[in-house]
């Protein structure tokens, strides 16, 4: 699959639902919640990103490689010449620089590079070590953000838009759909607005949030409001639809929600706070629209936006935030595969750089692991590093910059099987319940391994909960990886049952 250029009709096509107000259907759904713009809710907002490794990440392939020089068991472990294997100065990480000759079984020559992004953030740093309890996909996916339901089944993104964005537009948006990354939680108590958004289409959907700017002639608000008038007091009550659900709780929330809340949104004029596109992709100035005033830099920061979808979501998920709109976003590569378009193919095989994603993301391990790994890799710490950069750049106030007040958790379903055939240097792998979960933040315990890895065996083991010492033969659960997490965020988990776990807390 492969994503182009937006054309002035795919733009102009669209805008022509703006006058009859059909464009806030992406966001007004039922079941969806919006507040109002008011700022940070609290007096110490932190906000968390969760970066999804769909598909199964492995930290023996990244930052806790083993060289073979250090395993009895080098020639059926998945493990490293020493070479390759780079140690980082005054830290506990590793890292890989790998070159490929192949995708899997994609002919794509290709280069990564680990060791620059560790050099440079690895003092914000910290891996805990876990053994999962499912390997299926969807579970795994649910189960990395909910602790295993430790806390009511309350998702992480869910703990930081009740902490810290219940006063913000969209507290909880969700830029990658179709995962179990993305999925509601548990706890039907909250209040409806931590519950995620998903946005469907990353780089399109600002055009959504407003029911009449962006058309060469907009309606004039007191006649869109007068026809919002007649449909929702003649039209829809006598359409059989409206008819058949009249009971229905969720569509008497959709409704509530459209008539109260559709004017908080059109009136905080995100329809260009979050516009990357301009005039070279899409028609806004003809159309009354212009770009975000931060498009430029994050266009240069993410340069592949209109056609790697994992580009576009960091590119909106820096103005959510950076705008004071989220205190939680949710984004990652896909299981699509992602290329350029109008290849050239006379060469033998696919060019390098022209592979943005492989089929099934991390899950392409399954047919060449290390070639994936180091490929996904690669991919995700470079739109890490990118928003990072534009976090610290952005002042949050106090001599502090966003990025002193976020927490990147990366997500993964689970992790992947440690052995490989005989000296193999490309092989499949399959699921594993061992690894760890690797954090990047100001606010936690930086520069640290929480216990350790067994160089024979590949298998990860935990860490005292109090002091972060090493206890080989202990293995950390879900539910106290999760409490780390969200007890950094700053959330109160008194009287939640989550265990206190400090040491991943970097202390004051």
């Amino acid at each position: 699959m492969s994503r182009s250029t937006f054309s002035r009709r795919q733009m102009l096509k669209g805008m022509s639902l703006f006058g009859a107000g059909l464009a806030t259907s992406a966001l007004w759904r039922p079941g969806r919640r919006v507040l109002a713009q008011e700022g940070p809710g609290d007096a110490d907002p932190r906000f968390l990103i969760v970066l999804c490794a769909s598909g199964g990440a492995s930290l023996l392939d990244s930052v806790m490689a083993i060289r073979e020089s250090e395993s009895a068991n080098a020639a059926t472990l998945n493990c490293f010449p020493d070479a390759l294997v780079q140690d980082i100065a005054d830290s506990p990480f590793r890292a890989l620089d790998l070159e490929q000759s192949s995708l899997g079984s994609i002919n794509l020559a290709f280069s990564t590079n680990q060791s620059d992004f560790v050099k440079k953030h690895h003092q914000d740093m910290m891996v805990a070590t876990w053994t999962r309890t499912s390997v299926n996909h969807a579970v795994g996916q649910r189960r990395s953000v909910t602790g295993n339901e430790a806390w009511g089944g309350r998702t992480m993104q869910e703990v930081a838009a009740l902490t810290h964005g219940q006063k913000l537009v969209l507290p909880n948006a969700h830029l990658v759909a179709g995962s179990g990354f993305s999925d509601r939680g548990g706890d039907g108590s909250l209040p409806s607005q931590c519950y995620g958004e998903v946005v469907p289409d990353p780089a399109l959907w600002p055009l959504a949030l407003d029911g009449s700017r962006g058309i060469a002639h907009p309606v004039e608000r007191s006649l869109l409001e007068r026809a919002r008038k007649v449909r929702d007091q003649q039209l829809e009550p006598m359409s059989r639809f409206s008819q058949a659900f009249a009971d229905s709780p969720a569509l008497a929330h959709w409704r509530e929600l459209r008539s109260t809340r559709r004017e908080a949104i059109e009136s905080a004029g995100l329809i260009e706070k979050l516009m990357i596109q301009t005039d070279n992709e899409l028609p806004l100035s003809s159309n009354g629209l212009s770009s975000s005033p931060d498009a430029e830099r994050v266009r240069a920061m993410f340069p592949d936006f209109a056609i790697d979808p994992f580009e576009s979501q960091a590119a909106l998920a820096f103005l959510l935030l950076k705008n004071r709109l989220s205190a939680s976003v949710t984004l990652g590569p896909g299981f699509d595969a992602v290329v350029e378009d109008d290849l050239d193919l006379t060469g033998g095989g696919l060019p390098e750089g022209s592979v943005k994603n492989p089929p099934i993301g991390f899950d392409f391990s399954h047919q060449g692991h290390r070639s994936t790994q180091a490929f996904m890799w690669h991919r995700l710490l470079r739109v890490a590093d990118g928003l990072i950069e534009l976090l610290k750049s952005e002042e949050y106030g106090g001599g502090q910059s966003m990025w002193d007040r976020t927490l990147i958790y990366i997500a993964s379903d689970f992790d992947r099987s440690k052995t490989r055939p005989s000296n193999a240097d490309d092989f499949g792998s399959g699921h594993d319940l061992n690894g760890g979960a690797l954090m990047i933040s100001p606010l936690v315990r930086g520069n640290s391994v929480l216990g350790g890895v067994d160089p024979d065996t590949g298998l990860t083991y935990g860490f005292d909960p109090r002091t972060g010492d090493p206890e080989p033969g202990r293995h950390m659960t879900e539910a106290e990886i999760y409490a780390g997490v969200v007890q950094a965020l700053g959330a109160d988990t008194s009287g939640s049952g989550l265990p206190d776990m400090p040491a991943m807390r970097r202390s004051s």
